[in-house]
């Protein structure tokens, strides 16, 4: 179980309880967290679950794939270094803390 805090773009906080196995952004759906669409459903196939990672997290997650960095270039305003998609960050122990902000909106 890891404890994640997602941070809607206006700045309020859901910090939530995540169980190891399921991805960040399933984490987001299961609680309501708004600010993530999922349209995919979690298949790399959308980039509607597009973060921000907090600068502290950047090097403790593993690389992007290159399904991934595809995604990220239909995402709104994607950052190279701090971009990721929900989808593809399987929450572990290691993820416990994570900080993730949500981007003005979702394309």
């Amino acid at each position: 179980m890891a404890k994640i805090t997602y941070i809607e773009h206006n700045g309020t906080k859901h910090e939530v309880d995540v169980a190891n196995g399921l991805t960040v952004m399933e984490g987001a759906r299961d609680n309501n967290i708004p600010g993530i669409e999922a349209d995919c459903g979690g298949a790399c196939a959308c980039s509607t679950c597009h973060v921000y990672v907090d600068g502290a997290w950047t090097d403790k997650l593993p690389p992007k794939d290159a399904m991934e960095e595809d995604m990220l270039d239909f995402a709104w305003e994607p950052d190279a270094e701090r971009s990721r998609l929900t989808c593809q960050l399987k929450v572990t122990d290691d993820l416990d803390g994570l900080v993730v902000q949500m981007p003005e909106k979702q394309i």
